[in-house]
């Protein structure tokens, strides 16, 4: 029996986790042609059904693989669709003190849905391990993400052989791209999955003055409505079990970060208009700014405050943590809050510079600041 609640929780996560090494060790042999695919699925099967363990005993009700069969929390997903390829770039992405490895997705084609994308499989296994205690979730980039990817200088070219360079163009692969998530979230309801979250750092780059000041007001207005356009295209019309949340990120890598800035800039439409159940919100320090764009979270949407940092090993103090939950109520009514850590501890498989023992207290801070909170 799978567990009566679903997302977000009191006490909740963003869904990746530190790899432990004979899983890193495995996926390097692997990449180097020592072990075959088979023996690779076996490492990964048996680290994520101890993961999946560790989740149980630490009290959460959602339990992920861990994102251990990715390399990347966006790129793997990218390459699983029809008229998308892994590329190899000359420059990683830059992130604030470090560049990433160099890859990236291009199109091949017109972006449609692959029945064979590796996902569904994926959540499949982790499937098995629900019960009356925890419910298992799925995380995707959100479409708006693999748009902005394929934008990037090096891919535009790919965009204009397959679409064109009219701004008719781009909205027709905005449509294609939709309906390619739309697909894939819908097999994944079709395996029995009914928490998927759509992990998204377009708001958090838009966020950053060094990203908008590049644009007009007029322009920049109509990015986000693109953006939160493109992703509600992708959930509609979805059966009403399945529950979509958005995690709204800065970047995630190696522990540093990628932007910077309050999300004041964009909380009329992502908190207005964009139809998910909930936000995952990064406030671990102050490039997040202050509460108060909360205010124009619309309808009965939850917001899962992102107080505790993946980033850093040291554990922060509950009191300020509950002093800042409290702040955030005078925004969004406590009823309506949640608490998680601000982001995975492992959005690449890199992993951010913290022991797994140090990852676990995290996520037990989270749950015991949840529990004299709300009781739950």
């Amino acid at each position: 029996m799978t567990y009566s609640q679903n997302a977000p929780f009191r006490a909740d996560v963003v869904g990746s986790y530190l790899r432990p090494a004979e899983l890193k060790q495995a996926r390097a042999d692997f990449a180097a042609g020592k072990i075959d695919e088979a023996e690779l699925k076996a490492v990964e099967d048996n680290a994520i059904t101890e993961l999946v363990a560790k989740q149980k005993a630490a009290g959460l009700h959602v339990i992920t693989d861990g994102e251990f069969r990715r390399g990347w929390w966006h790129l793997d997903c990218m390459w699983g669709f029809a008229g998308v390829e892994k590329v190899s770039m000359d420059k990683g992405y830059f992130f604030h003190d470090e560049e990433t490895r160099a890859e990236s997705a291009r199109l091949t084609s017109k972006i449609a849905f692959d029945p064979a994308h590796p996902f569904v499989e994926h959540f499949k296994f982790i499937k098995q391990f629900e019960d009356d205690t925890a419910i298992a979730r799925q995380t995707i980039p959100a479409p708006a993400q693999l748009y902005a990817e394929l934008f990037r200088p090096e891919n535009i070219a790919s965009v204009h052989e397959f679409y064109g360079d009219t701004q008719k163009d781009y909205d027709e692969l905005a449509d294609d791209n939709a309906k390619a998530f739309h697909g894939l979230i819908m097999a994944l309801y079709e395996a029995g999955c009914r928490n998927v979250q759509l992990d998204d750092c377009t708001w958090g780059m838009f966020c950053d003055p060094n990203f908008n000041q590049h644009y007009t007001a007029d322009e920049f207005a109509a990015m986000q409505e693109q953006y939160a356009a493109m992703n509600n295209a992708a959930i509609e019309d979805l059966p009403e079990d399945l529950v979509i949340t958005t995690h709204d990120c800065r970047g995630n890598y190696h522990s540093t970060w990628a932007s910077a800035g309050g999300y004041a800039t964009v909380a009329d439409v992502l908190f207005g208009k964009e139809n998910v159940a909930a936000y995952y919100l990064e406030f671990d320090d102050d490039r997040s700014g202050d509460f108060e764009p909360l205010a124009k979270v619309s309808g009965d949407k939850k917001v899962v405050l992102g107080l505790i940092t993946s980033k850093k090993p040291e554990l922060e103090d509950p009191e300020v943590i509950k002093a800042r939950i409290a702040e955030a109520a005078q925004y969004v009514p406590l009823d309506r809050l949640c608490l998680s850590t601000q982001c995975g501890f492992a959005s690449t498989e890199e992993g951010n510079k913290l022991t797994e023992e140090q990852q676990w207290a995290k996520i037990a801070l989270v749950q015991s600041v949840a529990k004299d909170v709300w009781g739950e």
